[in-house]
């Protein structure tokens, strides 16, 4: 594998030492030294001060990732070996809960290893691959795994642009074929996941935590509303809470018999719920000419969506989307209001909170918020890793 060495401008130098590791394009002062992806890249500050070692891959995040601040240490199949038997050892107690069986093993730069995500599923191993960089190093990953971790199969997901689209023959890498739907538990509650089918498997797993909160806080007795509903998770979480019922909705035709199939492995009569295939800024508009009115509404849009209709960010159109969500939630009742768009910290978020409630003349109480559990590891230096923020905003 060839390598190079990066020249990183002097004003950036400090964020490289104190272990920043996303290489970004401004930091580089020989961009024209990078040519192909999975190149390993040595930075240097303009006085020749090492400062780190990682490779070169484009991604949305930047031009690669710094994996290691020794000098001496290689990025070979040793290397990943310690990586996993670290991230491993964090997540004992996962392993040893029967009551949650589906978490994240690697979480790229959290875990040192920028550009690769690695789940665990009842003993399957689902690898994100983020750029062209990265997958270079397949060989190495996948005999690393096979030395440190105790595993039945791996499959991959292709997660970089290639000639403009999206690889999505995502598929089987090793050891023994699942039979899907492969049916994994989070706090008890079952859910049915894909591997094999296309890039999403069928659960959001960094919304492990929010899902038990709005089971055990947020549902008994109350009507709930999940939109942006996908599979149905919140919706079969709120249910299983004592919820008299719920309404999952989602544009995604495939969205019915998805959630229709989570309800039913976890025993619950899907007939006596609501589940709606439409546009859910439509349905906001439909709910108000009916008059209806929800307990608890829960918001968890994509950063970035488009319909035949519109085009959704959540930079932009949040706030409107809370206004509309406030129309339809009763007095006292409690919107969840989660975004994972990076670019929407927290306190930017919060800000879209207090903007909508002001211009919709109705006061709130902040109850909780959540980022990233614990199995999503982040780095403390790159804190834009922590992308996840959630807030119960009770409407007064």
């Amino acid at each position: 594998m060839s390598q190079v060495t990066l020249k990183i401008r002097q004003k950036f130098a400090h964020k490289f030492k104190q272990g920043q590791p996303l290489i970004f394009k401004e930091a580089i002062a020989n961009l024209d030294r990078l040519k192909e992806e999975g190149t390993i890249v040595s930075l240097e500050d303009e006085k020749g001060v090492f400062l780190g070692r990682g490779y070169y891959g484009r991604q949305n995040k930047g031009y690669g990732w710094m994996l290691t601040q020794k000098e001496t240490e290689q990025i070979d199949q040793r290397f990943f070996e310690g990586k996993f038997a670290k991230a491993w050892s964090k997540r004992k107690a996962f392993f040893n809960n029967p009551d949650t069986t589906a978490f994240r093993l690697v979480n790229g730069e959290g875990d040192g290893l920028g550009g690769l995500t690695i789940d665990y599923f009842d003993g399957f191993l689902l690898l994100n691959w983020y750029s062209e960089g990265i997958y270079s190093f397949k060989d190495d990953v996948i005999a690393a795994l096979e030395e440190t971790v105790s595993f039945k199969g791996i499959y991959e997901k292709k997660r970089f642009k290639t000639g403009g689209k999206y690889i999505e023959d995502d598929d089987f890498v090793s050891g023994e074929r699942g039979e899907f739907p492969l049916i994994v538990k989070e706090n008890g509650i079952q859910f049915a996941v894909y591997l094999n089918e296309g890039a999403m498997v069928g659960v959001f797993m960094d919304q492990r935590d929010v899902r038990r909160t709005i089971r055990d806080d947020y549902s008994k007795g109350k009507t709930v509303l999940n939109t942006f509903s996908y599979t149905g998770a919140f919706s079969v979480a709120a249910a299983l809470g004592g919820a008299t019922e719920t309404t999952s909705v989602d544009l995604a035709n495939r969205s019915y018999e998805k959630t229709v199939e989570q309800f039913a492995i976890n025993g619950i009569d899907y007939e006596a719920q609501n589940i709606v295939v439409q546009d859910v800024f439509d349905y906001f508009n439909y709910a108000v000419k009916k008059g209806l009115s929800f307990d608890t509404v829960i918001l968890d849009p994509p950063s970035f969506a488009r319909s035949k209709k519109k085009t959704f960010s959540a930079e932009k159109d949040y706030k409107d989307l809370l206004k509309q969500s406030i129309a339809i939630t009763e007095k006292g009742g409690v919107i969840v209001a989660s975004t994972n768009a990076a670019k929407v910290h927290m306190k930017k978020f919060k800000g879209f909170i207090d903007q909508a409630f002001k211009e919709t003349g109705h006061k709130y109480t902040l109850l909780e918020e959540f980022t990233l559990p614990k199995d999503f590891a982040v780095d403390p230096t790159f804190p834009e890793g922590n992308y996840l923020k959630v807030l119960f905003v009770r409407k007064r």
